[in-house]
């Protein structure tokens, strides 16, 4: 089970239970990952609601790798993410919000 207060999130992938979580390492590998983008500006996409779903998978595997995730990144191009593509999504702005503070399309109701 996930610790909010710790900064994890649960996401069920192809039925199996998974907590994920930014650590600082996880955070630096998404910042190589993110190329030329910071964390501020994926930060922004987001309270934007302009993230895509390239954000979104980067910010899923580096949450499952902070939990202690050992796959790949293609692993997950066909599995099957309980709530789809939108709890995808869900899970993606709550780390960032339980990494870093709250975003606004969160604490609105949105994503």
């Amino acid at each position: 089970m996930a610790n909010p207060f710790a900064g994890e999130v649960a996401l069920a992938i192809d039925g199996q239970q998974h907590v994920l979580k930014l650590t600082l390492g996880a955070l630096a590998e998404l910042e190589a990952g993110l190329g030329e983008d910071t964390l501020v500006a994926l930060i922004g996409r987001f309270e934007e609601g302009r993230f895509s779903s390239r954000d979104v998978l980067a910010l899923i595997v580096c949450g499952l790798r902070g939990g202690g995730w050992q796959g790949h990144t293609s692993d997950l191009l066909q599995a099957e993410i309980d709530g789809g593509a939108l709890q995808a999504a869900r899970v993606a702005a709550q780390l960032l919000v339980r990494a870093f503070g709250p975003l606004k399309a969160a604490d609105h109701g949105g994503v």
